[in-house]
């Protein structure tokens, strides 16, 4: 797997860093400002800079406050989403998903309530948004739990509109090396809750706020420290300038692979994916990515503990990824070209 930064993009982002030396902040600066700001403008929604999507999570519900409380998460999914809830002090339950997107089962989510169900965490798993996400927002309002979404794979997602982080009271995405917007390591919490936002801004940093330019210390006993440096903003920036080119790339690949493969995930009208990963099921497949999740992975598996998930065992069985990582080299072949490199 390649990371294509092509030199326009080599040469913006020395062309911040050169703002970033010349401002003698390193951390806390403009440059992470900026990049929030651009970040919102993208997703519509307010947004704070942090170290990691998990960490992003873990401030979330630090924020709500789950300790002694149950957290219901998809298994179906990386270990990074539980132990955000363990972390934070949530007793963490698993709930199956489903076949058509691999996302967390409304039915079986329902299932798993209890009066001590503080949040419920949903993964936007691929690239694409959850397609029970609606039904989730509803009853999760109606009921008066605290929905958050994982977003490390929906940059670029949409439903009707509406982006990723859009449906709960919060949102997490990552910029981890292999993202569809990579920037190494990096985070960024969404919401449409200023406040939370705002909250968010302080606890990161160990309870500071910066306002005017001067730091005011606000006590805060849960603050710690997850901000980003302005070296990783400033690529952020460039990321974030780069992604449509990113995502029309893949997008136009999709295309291809739609004509080629029947037994894929079939997204609903009105949604559009970042594609992270193109999943199919049971195709033989020559040229793949791997898994987007083994059952190895399963936070259930990893605890030791076999629960009753048949979607979630079915799909880590029957499913594999084509190729869509930006850079592919045998992504402008033509259809049938492809088809014979991968089946």
């Amino acid at each position: 797997m390649v990371l294509p930064f092509e030199r326009e993009y080599r040469e913006r982002y020395y062309q911040l860093l050169d703002e970033v030396f010349d401002s003698n902040f390193w951390s806390d600066g403009e440059m992470t400002r900026t990049f929030e700001e651009k970040f919102q403008e993208f997703t519509g929604l307010h947004s704070c800079a942090v170290t990691s999507g998990g960490t992003g999570l873990l401030s979330i519900l630090e924020y709500i406050n789950v300790r002694e409380k149950e957290v219901i998460v998809p298994a179906n999914t990386f270990w990074a989403t539980a132990q955000a809830a363990k972390r934070a002090g949530a007793r963490v339950v698993y709930a199956d998903c489903n076949k058509e997107d691999l996302c967390m089962s409304f039915t079986d989510m329902v299932s798993k309530i209890t009066p001590d169900t503080k949040a419920v965490i949903v993964v936007h798993i691929g690239g694409h948004i959850a397609f029970e996400i609606e039904k989730i927002a509803q009853y999760c309002e109606k009921h008066h739990i605290a929905l958050i979404e994982d977003c490390a794979h929906a940059h670029g997602a949409e439903w009707n509109g509406k982006t990723a982080g859009s449906y709960g009271i919060a949102g997490s995405y990552s910029f981890y090396a292999t993202k569809t917007m990579p920037l190494g390591e990096g985070g960024m919490i969404v919401s449409r809750d200023k406040d939370l936002i705002a909250w968010m801004k302080k606890f990161r940093n160990y309870g500071k706020e910066v306002i005017n330019g001067n730091i005011v210390t606000y006590p805060m006993k849960e603050g710690f420290n997850y901000r980003i440096s302005e070296f990783a903003a400033a690529l952020g920036i460039v990321q974030l300038e780069h992604l449509p080119v990113i995502l029309e790339w893949k997008r136009n690949l999709a295309k291809k692979y739609d004509r080629i493969f029947e037994n894929r995930i079939v997204l609903p009208e009105g949604m559009k994916s970042g594609y992270y990963k193109y999943i199919v099921f049971d195709e033989e497949l020559r040229e793949e990515t791997g898994k987007v999740f083994n059952h190895t992975d399963f936070g259930n598996e990893i605890e030791g503990i076999r629960l009753k998930l048949p979607n979630s065992y079915w799909v880590a069985e029957h499913h594999k990824c084509a190729p869509i990582y930006y850079g592919w080299d045998k992504a402008e072949l033509s259809i049938n070209e492809i088809r014979e490199v991968l089946i």
